[in-house]
């Protein structure tokens, strides 16, 4: 079953109506031509808006000039790397089109990290100038001496706010004291280099498909991060093959004329950055900025501010929602449209989440290698399939066993895919390029997953998330929403550890709903849903979970711990 030719893809008989196998020639030749056109075409349309305050197409294109030409002004050659270590500010999407539109490749680097997170990946990109914000600048400053970095452009949170901004910095800097202490010599203020630039010409450059756009850094929670080669041409196929599939949201609820976008999920992850960002700049939407959504009564009271259209999160962040009172009172009839991705989207999760908004959560997958987007649900479904859904145009997967070879649909394998979004390699790392890719051009995922007759894929964990108990496969995902479907659990995860009799056995860490929830309780919960060998021997209770960024849970740090 190596699918090759279209007349193996079986799954397009599942496909919503009137929705292509294949996506065009790209109409584009970068990212950069692609945003420039969107800047022409809805100039007057709101494109981002933070902490109350909006920019339109417009500004965001002369903003982007000032900042290209400022960055153009530094010597660096086409193609160089530019850090942007930023938070989901008005900043960041205008520094993000200012590095493309100059003719650099955008490193998108998370502002949480720690020095050696930073230092590995400014070291391994090359990278040569970086805008950050000013609130980790300290973080920067540990590290700068031992990176080719030479240009340090620094923003403060209120900088695009208007005369708001001077008491959003004297608030972030004083009153909550969210800016520790830095000093970078030489730095230009993120102010100062649109000033600068304003004065200089910008010279668009003519970025190719072949050139690389994004460095997009992974592998964080299973090892040294590498960097995923996106090429334009990667990035701008996978916006095309988005586009594809959004239509069939507008089957049953009328498409409005500005689609309005929560964009909680940061811009540097590479969910949010096509999703958010290109494919709703495409799109001439309006994207509604949440700098941190993990202050949930904060991000509750921005949502109800819009009328918001279409919502791109993970399970974490809805579950979360749910769990709020406040969030339980927004107007969610303009909703058309739920993304999940990131993570598994839990049952109990998806079934909350529709019977108060009424709006199914649509889960897709997708990785940093594959620009990200490979696999959806249909847009237009009814009833949450809990599958990661079918594969987008122009996309082939097949599961495959340990030798490579394709297994029997309904067998469990690894998830392998093939088509244009998929990266060009991982930067300067021929050798784990190698580990991933296969002969015939697949990208091993390193998920295992089941396909069945319609084409839609169920993912059952990760490879080296899998358990082993008395030589049968325990698949952390499925314990996990077992328990997660108890009211009293707010979160779970469960992870492999030693065991004398079974070599290993599954360990349940719990963050508790109801304080009275006991051990018991658990262990009786999971017996109903369970078979005797997947139960949890170990249930251990804590305050809350160890995440990425994004949210996703860290179940590397909870084994190691």
């Amino acid at each position: 079953m190596t699918n090759t030719s279209a007349k193996d893809r079986f799954w397009l008989a599942s496909y919503p109506p009137n929705t292509a196998a294949d996506i065009a020639p790209l109409a584009y030749a970068s990212v950069a031509a692609l945003i420039e056109d969107s800047f022409k075409r809805y100039a007057d349309r709101p494109a981002y808006t933070c902490m109350g305050k909006t920019i339109t197409y417009a500004d965001m294109e002369r903003m982007s000039s000032s900042l290209g030409a400022w960055l153009q002004s530094l010597g660096l050659q086409k193609g160089d790397r530019v850090a942007v270590m930023m938070p989901n500010v008005l900043q960041m999407p205008v520094a993000m089109a200012a590095v493309l539109r100059a003719g650099y490749t955008v490193v998108n680097v998370n502002p949480l990290y720690t020095p050696r997170e930073l230092e590995h990946q400014l070291k391994d990109s090359g990278a040569k100038a970086i805008v950050i914000l000013e609130n980790f600048a300290v973080t920067l400053e540990q590290v700068i001496s031992r990176t080719d970095v030479k240009h340090v452009c620094v923003a403060s949170m209120g900088d695009l706010l208007g005369l708001k901004g001077h008491l959003v910095n004297f608030v972030v800097r004083k009153v909550k004291k969210l800016v520790p202490a830095w000093s970078l010599p030489g730095h230009v203020s993120f102010k100062a280099a649109l000033s600068s630039g304003r004065g200089k010409t910008f010279t668009p450059a003519d970025p190719q498909p072949t050139d690389v756009a994004f460095l997009q850094y992974t592998g964080g929670t299973t090892g040294v991060s590498k960097g995923a080669t996106l090429l334009n041409s990667n990035v701008l196929a996978n916006a095309a093959q988005n586009d594809l599939w959004l239509p069939a949201a507008f089957i049953k609820k009328k498409r409005p004329e500005v689609l309005v976008y929560v964009c909680a999920l940061p811009l540097y992850h590479i969910f949010a950055l096509t999703v958010n960002a290109l494919m709703g700049m495409a799109q001439g939407a309006h994207n509604i900025l949440i700098p941190n959504p993990r202050d949930i009564p904060g991000f509750v009271k921005e949502l109800g501010k819009y009328e918001f259209h279409v919502f791109p999160g993970l399970n974490t962040l809805f579950n979360a929602l749910l769990n709020n009172d406040d969030f339980q009172k927004l107007n969610f009839k303009p909703l058309l449209l739920t993304l999940g991705g990131g993570m598994a989207v839990q049952r109990p999760v998806a079934e909350r989440w529709k019977e108060l908004t009424g709006c199914m959560i649509s889960e897709g997958y997708g990785l940093s290698e594959t620009s990200p987007v490979a696999t959806a649900n249909r847009f237009d479904a009814d009833d949450f399939t809990g599958t990661i859904g079918l594969p987008l145009p122009s996309t082939y997967i097949d599961i495959r066993d340990d030798d490579g070879k394709s297994v029997p649909l309904g067998e469990i394998g690894e998830i392998c895919i093939k088509g244009p979004q998929v990266m060009a390699g991982y930067w300067n790392r021929p050798d784990e390029t190698e580990k991933v890719m296969t002969s015939d051009g697949y990208f091993r995922s390193g998920d295992m997953g089941i396909m069945d007759e319609a084409g839609y894929t169920k993912i059952v964990d990760r490879k080296k998330d899998m358990i082993l108990v008395s030589g049968f496969n325990v698949y952390p995902n499925e314990v996990e929403e077992v328990a997660a479907s108890h009211p009293g659990i707010l979160e779970a995860a469960a992870v492999s550890v030693p065991d004398e009799t079974s070599g290993e056995a599954v360990k349940l860490f719990v963050v508790r709903k109801d304080p009275n929830l006991s051990e018991a309780d658990v262990k009786a919960h999971c017996a109903k849903g369970l078979t005797n060998y997947k139960r949890p021997k170990i249930i251990v209770f804590k305050d809350d979970l160890p995440k990425t960024n994004v949210g996703k849970i860290l179940r590397r740090e909870l084994r190691d711990s």
